[in-house]
């Protein structure tokens, strides 16, 4: 029996292996393959070209990888066409996109399936290999694929690659609604990232139900889905959306995305190169893309909208499973309703005592409370400890992975502890209290997070487990196991998945689904003799993954601090100022800050994440120019004053954002674009941040009550402190990389303009 508990051990430990390592296929070399696949190697190939330099929308690289991407489509005897326009999406961001489209007649009349990504990269300082390099890498292989089979599908399939989603999502704007052939759309394929690794997510964009989508999505077949219905709600948590988001909301087409997310530390930095996009991952993707091309450039697009939803989720060798919604409240009655029953059924044969029911709250009540503290104080932690993470605004640092493994042994620790200071009390007493709790959640995610019913799932196997021990005094492990594997197989990826998505600072997220997943797994851990072992075994390997996070906390060449520096000149003050976004400064912006750094009066210009700036100094006067400003109209129109301005760069820039005073706006045009009037009425004091191509000028249109004051400031930025004549920078130290999210490496001027 000791053996047998210590295989069935080493079982489980398999399967959690086994819940990551079946999410994805394994990379290997594959140039030579036969032209009809999917070559992953062929596919890097163009990762490789597409990243050789940051490409944001105004950046020299940007009209290289629209060149090359233009012409790859051309070598497979596609005619291209490219889409120019002006949009300012739903955020004020105002941007000239330039949209690359091409497409494949169908035999049909029927809707057409459109193959998204984008190709522009963030800026100012990534490399765009993963985000998202590898989406249109991943849809160039897989239509040279699909067209080398030479069989011409039933739907049109338009491939865009859009423009300027990184500031906006405007590309993907300007093609919804200005572009004739997006009424044509039935279906979009959208492929992104948010890091540069991992297992890649479907996510479902759609305004109505999902069930048409899912049940085509199965019988698509991909080899490798990872999905499920919680997905999407942590996916809109997330401070951003795709351009998929634009085609669901303003075109009302449904869609997938396809994104991974881990690897975060890499995303919008210099280090979203070549080098660290994981060949799984990309290999990932392409397993997406070719099997649902092949079904849905045949399938019915038309008839893809539905009225009723289904709860989803993924499982090794099953791969989707999926239920309707009505399901949901029958499943929680039939567990509840069976929980009543072994109640019942334990007290008649006397295998249930109230006393000790009570008794086994107090376990659960203790690991939930330990761990979920030690896991919402985490990030608080690890910054006090190593206050250079606060610079990492990801909220997920180089060794994050490890700082996953630390918490996971220390929640593991206190549940072996825990249950074993309560070790004479039977192991079917002790179910109850787990039963209850998980019945909470179950019900509460039934009513309010209908996604995330699958939870049930998991709990039926722990029922069981407590019909077991209620007739057996001695269960057979393997069955304990057994019964415990859809736990194991769903939720072990998730208690990575939330930190890595979403933060460090989200890692109670993971120590308490390592606590429920313990309550899942008891029935087989309540017969281990050893528990009080596999706790100090925890504990040990808690201080070891401790110890080697420790050891590669340090920032160096392989793992850059973020860093940041600012030439800020106010022409209303008159004033010069070197300024930096980090809490903790390093020698090369802190030569420029010196002893004397102080905090700075307010905020400068708007950023990601809401940073602001940390310190400013003193720094010399240079010449720098202002834009030039030229009031074109200034009317009273009725009860309102109308007054338009142009305003012209007088030096190379990259960006122009417009602030006003707390003001009402009536109406607002920028460069002819106008500004929604839900964007003016929450737009707070942000009026619109204008991303220039070619030094163009900005004219804006303005509407306002004719009796108020209007205070215009313009920040206005370039991208080039580090090689600006008029300054000396020192070239950034190995160890260092711009800090992402935050205005950087720029010079930045400050005007106001009154209108009284």
């Amino acid at each position: 029996m000791k053996f047998s508990r210590t295989l069935t051990l080493l079982l489980l430990l398999f399967a959690v292996y086994w819940s990551f390592k079946s999410l994805m296929p394994s990379y290997s070399p594959d140039q030579d393959l036969e032209l009809e696949a999917f070559s992953t190697d062929r596919a890097l190939e163009h990762v490789k070209q597409l990243s050789m330099e940051p490409h944001a929308v105004g950046f020299p690289g940007h009209e290289r990888v629209k060149d090359y991407i233009i012409s790859e489509l051309n070598k497979m005897g596609l005619t291209t066409t490219v889409q120019n326009g002006y949009t300012a999406g739903d955020w004020g961001n105002l941007s000239k996109a330039t949209n690359i489209l091409a497409r494949i007649e169908g035999s049909g009349d029927g809707k057409a399936l459109l193959l998204l990504s984008h190709y522009d990269s963030n800026p100012h300082s990534s490399f765009g290999a993963s985000d998202a390099g590898s989406g249109v890498a991943t849809i160039l292989e897989g239509i040279r694929a699909f067209l080398s089979e030479n069989k011409t599908p039933k739907n049109d399939i338009i491939i865009l690659i859009s423009d300027a989603e990184e500031l906006g999502l405007n590309g993907a704007d300007l093609f919804v609604n200005k572009h004739p052939w997006a009424k044509d759309v039935g279906l979009v394929l959208n492929f992104e990232a948010r890091g540069s690794g991992g297992p890649s997510y479907m996510l479902i964009e759609t305004n109505r139900g999902n069930a048409k989508l899912i049940k085509e999505f199965k019988e698509a077949n991909p080899k490798y889905p990872v999905a499920n219905s919680l997905a999407y709600s942590i996916y809109k948590m997330l401070p951003n959306d795709t351009d998929l988001t634009v085609f669901r909301e303003d075109g009302d087409i449904e869609g997938f995305n396809f994104a991974f997310i881990d690897d975060h530390f890499d995303y919008h930095t210099a280090l979203d190169n070549y080098e660290r996009l994981d060949r799984n991952t990309l290999a990932h993707q392409g397993s997406y893309l070719m099997p649902l091309l092949t079904h849905f450039s045949d399938a019915d697009l038309n008839n893809l909208k539905s009225l009723s939803d289904e709860v989803y989720y993924n499982l090794p060798f099953y791969k989707m499973v999926s239920y309707p919604f009505e399901w949901i409240w029958p499943m929680f009655g039939f567990a509840v309703l069976a929980f009543v029953l072994l109640l019942f059924f334990g007290f008649k044969n006397k295998k249930l005592n109230i006393k000790e029911i009570f008794k086994g709250f107090v376990p659960v009540l203790i690991t939930l409370v330990v761990n979920g503290l030690v896991g919402y104080f985490c990030w608080s932690i690890i910054t006090w400890w190593y206050p250079g993470f606060k610079d990492m605004l990801h909220g997920f640092t180089y060794n994050g992975h490890l700082y996953i493994a630390v918490y996971v042994m220390f929640s593991l620790f206190v549940c072996f502890y825990t249950y074993h200071k309560f070790r004479k009390t039977s192991t079917s007493n002790l179910l109850v209290a787990p039963i209850f709790i998980w019945l909470i959640i179950c019900g509460l995610v039934a009513h309010y997070l209908k996604g995330a019913s699958f939870f049930i799932i998991p709990l039926f196997g722990l029922l069981a487990g407590l019909l077991v021990t209620v007739n057996q005094e001695k269960p057979n492990p393997f069955l304990m196991v057994f019964l415990a594997l859809p736990a194991v197989l769903i939720y072990s990826p998730f208690i990575k998945m939330f930190p890595v998505g979403l933060g460090l600072k989200m890692m109670v997220a993971a120590t308490l689904f390592t606590t429920l997943l313990f309550f899942l797994i008891l029935p087989f851990f309540g017969q281990l003799k050893s528990k009080g072992r596999l706790a100090y075994l925890c504990l040990f390997l808690f201080f070891a993954f401790g110890i080697t996070s420790h050891i590669q906390s340090d920032f160096n060449e392989k793992r850059p601090k973020p860093s940041s520096l600012l030439y800020v000149y106010n022409e209303d003050k008159n004033t010069s100022q070197w300024a930096t976004y980090d809490n903790v400064l390093i020698d090369w912006n802190g030569q420029f800050l010196g002893e004397d750094k102080k905090q700075p009066e307010a905020e400068t210009i708007s950023s990601k994440y809401r940073t602001n700036l940390n310190y400013v100094a003193d720094a010399p006067k240079k010449e720098i120019p202002v834009p030039y400003i030229d009031t074109v109209m200034d009317t009273i129109v009725g009860e309102n004053r109308v007054i338009e301005i142009c305003i012209t760069p007088q030096r190379d820039v990259n960006r122009l954002e417009v602030f006003t005073n707390p003001i009402k706006l009536g109406k607002a045009k920028v460069n002819q674009i106008e500004l929604s009037s839900h964007f003016l009425e929450n737009r707070k004091n942000r009026l619109v941040t204008h991303y220039i191509t070619n030094n163009n000028f900005t004219e804006l249109q303005l509407e306002f009550p004719k009796d108020s004051v209007l205070e215009l400031t313009l920040y206005e930025a370039s991208n080039d402190l580090l090689t600006h004549p008029d300054f000396s920078i020192p070239e950034r130290p190995k160890n260092s990389i711009p800090m992402p999210f935050v205005l950087n490496d720029a010079i930045l001027t400050i005007k106001t303009l009154r209108f009284e």
